[in-house]
């Protein structure tokens, strides 16, 4: 009993041994492959292997998209310019009115009365003017015989004359600015348009002496509208003003528009820093409303040759905008400024840069300047 016992203890501690041994090994495999992970790691950092690609020249076509929005064409605020109370009101909103068209009728009593008073003042006027021209025309026949009458009489009924003269076409005057104020009792459209706003009722007392400040009416031209969009400074360089756009509306988000660029200010907003492009839009349909945002693609064509790069090849720090240029397995930081874009290309201006340089394809600050490159084939 005792020899079988003896033999088991031997063969526990034979098994303790050799499993102590087993995890010796398997600790020093895992250390030394650690060991290899981290030397490899250490030696990707740095001396990191990249794929490159060549700098070439080329020219560069794009498209932005920005938000704009169409307004009439035209559009006045019609107000009453004499104090009166509205007579008639002959169209409403919606009204489509022809350039001319009486839109509403004013009335103001003390105009007319202002009408028949400048009217008996041109009468008074001619008598006295018929009165004194009679007395002249007799003093200058008179005259005619030497010594009936002074020369000065003969000067004093001519000044008289022509005084009176004066006071009829003063008179006259005042009868047309009076009549002028008749016809601003009568409201007419511009233009052809459309009515949208009407802010009066019959009866109302309108004028610069009225309550209201709002217009009588608002009419727009809508035939024609404009599409008015902002284009940021960086993109400015490359606008042409016979560039063609494109643009949808989100009312109608299956249909899409386009339309000529006609105007180009030649100069920055100073609050937006853009430039303000406007675009003539004929709209027949009357599908589309003032006011409407729109979504327009702006062409930007190509300029001046560049140089054109994958986008993946241009980095961005918190301090510049660089390329990695590979110069004998080496990195090489270029600082170089961003152009148009278009798909997954991008022009690159300045720095120390020739065609056929090896640019890394993907860039990043974690490849630093100076440090040594692996190239991939």
């Amino acid at each position: 009993m005792n020899k079988l016992k003896n033999k088991s203890i031997l063969l526990l501690a034979v098994l303790a041994m050799a499993i102590g041994s087993m995890s010796a090994c398997h600790s020093d495999d895992k250390e030394k492959k650690e060991q290899q992970e981290e030397q490899e790691q250490q030696e990707a950092v740095e001396n990191p292997t990249v794929e490159v690609v060549p700098v070439t020249k080329g020219r560069l076509s794009s498209a932005i998209t920005i938000p704009g929005e169409l307004l009439p064409y035209q559009q006045v605020d019609l107000y009453a310019k004499t104090n009166s109370y509205v007579k008639k009101l002959l169209v409403d909103i919606g009204s489509e009115v022809h350039t001319g068209q009486l839109l509403a009728v004013l009335e103001a009593p003390e105009v007319n009365s202002q009408v028949a008073s400048a009217q008996s003042r041109i009468k008074q006027f001619e008598a006295v003017y018929y009165a004194s021209k009679a007395t002249y025309d007799r003093l200058l026949s008179t005259s005619k015989t030497p010594g009936t009458v002074s020369q000065n009489d003969l000067e004093q009924a001519e000044a008289k004359k022509n005084a009176d003269l004066a006071n009829v076409d003063a008179a006259k005057s005042g009868l047309k600015e009076v009549s002028a104020n008749l016809a601003y009792l009568e409201i007419r459209a511009p233009f052809d348009g459309v009515v949208t706003s009407r802010n009066v009722n019959l009866g109302a007392y309108v004028g610069p002496g009225g309550k209201s400040t709002d217009p009588l009416f608002t009419v727009q031209d809508q035939n024609r509208m404009r599409l008015v969009v902002s284009v940021p400074e960086i993109y400015t360089g490359a606008l042409s003003s016979k560039s063609e756009v494109n643009f949808t509306v989100r009312a109608l988000p299956s249909e899409k528009f386009t339309a000529q660029v006609n105007r180009i200010a030649g100069a920055l907003d100073e609050k937006l820093r853009a430039e303000r492009l406007e675009m003539d839009v004929y709209n027949k349909s009357k599908k589309l409303l003032p006011h409407m945002f729109a979504e327009v693609s702006v062409p930007l064509p190509a300029g001046d040759s560049t140089y054109v790069v994958p986008k993946t090849a241009v980095a961005t720090s918190t301090e510049k905008v660089f390329v990695i240029k590979v110069v004998n397995n080496k990195a090489v930081w270029v600082d170089v400024k961003k152009g148009l874009t278009s798909g997954d290309s991008i022009e690159i201006f300045g720095g120390d840069l020739k065609p056929e340089d090896k640019l890394v394809k993907a860039a990043s600050d974690e490849i630093r300047n100076g440090s040594n490159l692996k190239v991939k084939n």
